[in-house]
């Protein structure tokens, strides 16, 4: 049996016309090939941010070309200069087979081409010659795109051929993105200049949204403008009026782009460039009458179909919406989402999140090209059983190994602006590409986690600034406010079991000699070896403080009477193995008050506190002058 063929194809756009079309004729190959197909798709260029974008295109960094027999690429697809160059290194370095679609500006890759030019050429004729068109506007792709460039260039040589000129201020760009055509309409409209005969545009998204939005300013077309488009996509067929535009056989160019890798890894030798014929067609929209021969029940129940499945998915991506925002953790998100994961109609479901996605601080969890080392799957949906999947190799890809070909998998970023989280494995469904909501709800995914990612920082910054509160920063016990609440607990216990309390107050002597005659850095040296004295005298359950300056405290409970002289005792011994460890020209030295006692009614901690200090003077009385508190 041979070996299964593993195939990548890379594609920005997947919930486009354009995009489906080409996917549907390479899964129809794929799977008369018992062929696997993963597929990495960004949804770049559609929200307005280059963060967002940088989010986006980062899925293809994702692509392990090492597990990979051949590349589908949709450069086409693709706006960013950049990102394309980025994309068709990588291929290059992977010395695979690679065919692209439309696109001449890489020879060394095979080509399967749709003739652009020809149809184009048609149309535009058709509307100067038949329709008496004499200023003309037009509405490109990209000026990168070679689509676009095309498209662009056939609509001038045929203006030229009847002395037309397309004024500079009448060419506009897009992106090839529905909104467009709108902008490209208030821009004209906002312009003052007269509206033209005819705006031509290179792709049916941009003249919809065109025509919709001069409709609503009271022009008429055909009656007032004509609008085209390129494509022939559902909406142009049947929108009203329907659109005059240029078809061009995407299934069969998806069908033979994938055969033709099949048979390249199969050591055959093809034809760089394949190319298939489009052909005008002329519709309500240029004035014609309407070529369309779908009968008026099957567009009704197509129409349905398309308006039920948006209900649908709407009433899904808002229900998801309404219960993650209920979600506090990974866990609980992923358990949310398994819940509408049956929805999609996808046998498999993965999401694989990022080593660190959800660190508070740490630089190394801002990924913002490329993935971790390692992934994990804190969420398997498969026909309806979930698992969690451990970490992995991000080299892997997927953490479901398809042992069987045939199989169709997507690969979807999940970000927040430039930040990965990770991203999401959709196997062997239509929701990615037939969805108008797929890209919502992958938003609505990584908006939650980044909610998450925001509360699990902001509990992290909490737990810190109380940290900060109750502990003093250069003995790293507690400070007064750290001591005051711990303590009152204690003495509370204490004075509800009846047991006695031991508080001792402790001076450091000396301090200002040390500063002065060894600097500070030496005071505050000779602090923190005081104070780690301090905590080796305390018990299980005792705590201390640096009560301020050179004064600390300790407190003990289930004590004795005899617990003072032990205490105080053991402190002096400590204190003395330390100086004779640290061999230092100056001694460390303390004086100590220590109360053990049974708590009465009318005692306080504070005035239990101020006992011990006293205790603590009458010691300090007893040495040098220098060590007397003034």
């Amino acid at each position: 049996m041979d070996r299964i063929k593993e195939l990548a194809l890379i594609v920005a756009g997947i919930d486009e016309e354009y995009q489906n079309g080409i996917i549907d004729g390479v899964i129809a190959c794929a799977k008369d090939n018992a062929a696997n197909i993963s597929c990495f798709s960004a949804f770049g260029g559609v929200i307005s941010g280059k963060g967002y974008d940088i989010g986006e295109y980062n899925i293809f960094n994702l692509a392990n070309f090492e597990r990979f027999d051949g590349v589908l690429l949709m450069i086409n697809t693709i706006s960013d200069p950049d990102q394309k160059n980025k994309i068709v290194a990588k291929v290059r370095k992977s010395g695979l087979p690679c065919v692209v679609f439309d696109c001449e500006d890489y020879p060394d890759f095979y080509n399967i081409t749709i003739d652009n030019i020809f149809a184009m050429e048609e149309l535009v004729r058709h509307i100067i010659r038949d329709h008496g068109a004499k200023r003309i506007e037009y509405l490109s792709g990209p000026a990168s795109n070679p689509e676009a460039a095309d498209r662009f260039e056939a609509t001038k040589r045929v203006c030229a051929e009847f002395g037309i000129e397309i004024p500079p201020e009448c060419i506009h760009y897009g992106e090839f993105r529905s909104n467009d055509g709108r902008r490209t309409a208030q821009k004209m409209l906002a312009s003052g200049r007269e509206l033209p005969d005819a705006l031509i545009c290179a792709n049916d998204a941009m003249a919809l949204t065109a025509i919709s939005e001069f409709t609503e300013h009271g022009i008429r077309v055909p009656e007032d403008m004509i609008i085209t488009g390129f494509d022939n996509t559902y909406n142009a067929r049947h929108h009203f009026p329907s659109l005059t535009t240029v078809g061009r056989p995407l299934s069969q160019a998806g069908y033979n782009a994938c055969d033709l890798v099949i048979r390249l890894i199969d050591g055959e030798e093809c034809e760089h460039v394949q190319r298939l014929d489009a052909v005008p067609v002329f519709a309500e929209s240029c004035g014609c009458k309407s070529a369309l021969s779908e009968d008026l029940a099957a567009y009704k129940k197509s129409t349905y179909h398309v308006i039920d499945s948006c209900r649908e998915d709407i009433n899904l991506l808002n229900r998801m919406n309404s219960e993650l925002a209920e979600a506090e953790s990974e866990a609980e998100s992923m358990s949310v989402i398994s819940g509408f994961l049956g929805d999609m109609d996808c046998e498999c479901c993965c999401i694989c999140m990022c080593d660190g996605w959800d660190s508070a601080w740490e630089d190394n969890g801002m990924i913002s090209d490329g993935y971790s080392p390692k992934m994990h799957a804190p969420l398997i949906w498969d026909k309806g059983t979930v698992r969690y999947f451990g970490s992995f190799d991000t080299s892997q890809m997927n953490p479901v190994i398809n042992e069987t070909g045939g199989n169709i998998s997507y690969f979807l970023p999940l970000h927040f602006r430039e930040r990965c989280l990770g991203y999401f494995v959709a196997i062997n469904g239509d929701f990615p590409t037939k969805s108008m909501l797929c890209h919502s709800v992958l938003m609505n995914i990584s908006n939650s986690l980044e909610n998450i990612r925001k509360l699990i920082s902001l509990n992290s910054a909490i737990r810190e600034l109380d940290r900060l509160y109750v502990i003093d920063p250069l003995c790293n016990i507690y400070n007064r406010n750290g001591f005051i609440r711990a303590a009152d607990a204690k003495f509370r216990e204490c004075r509800r079991k009846n047991e006695k309390i031991l508080i001792s107050f402790i001076d450091m002597d000396g301090l200002k000699h040390v500063n002065d005659d060894f600097g500070h850095n030496e005071g505050d040296f000779a602090l923190q070896r005081l104070s780690s004295t301090i905590v080796d005298c305390c018990r299980e359950g005792w705590i201390c403080a640096r009560f301020g300056g050179d004064e600390f405290i300790l407190l003990g409970t289930n004590v004795d009477d005899e617990d003072e002289t032990i205490l105080g005792e053991t402190f002096h011994n400590r204190l003395a193995q330390v100086n004779k460890l640290m061999n230092k020209p100056y001694l460390i030295e303390a004086s100590i008050g220590t109360v053990v006692t049974r708590i009465k009614d009318e005692d306080t901690l504070f005035g239990l506190i101020t006992l011990a200090d006293e205790m603590m003077y009458q010691q300090k009385k007893k040495k040098p002058s220098r060590y007397i508190r003034r």
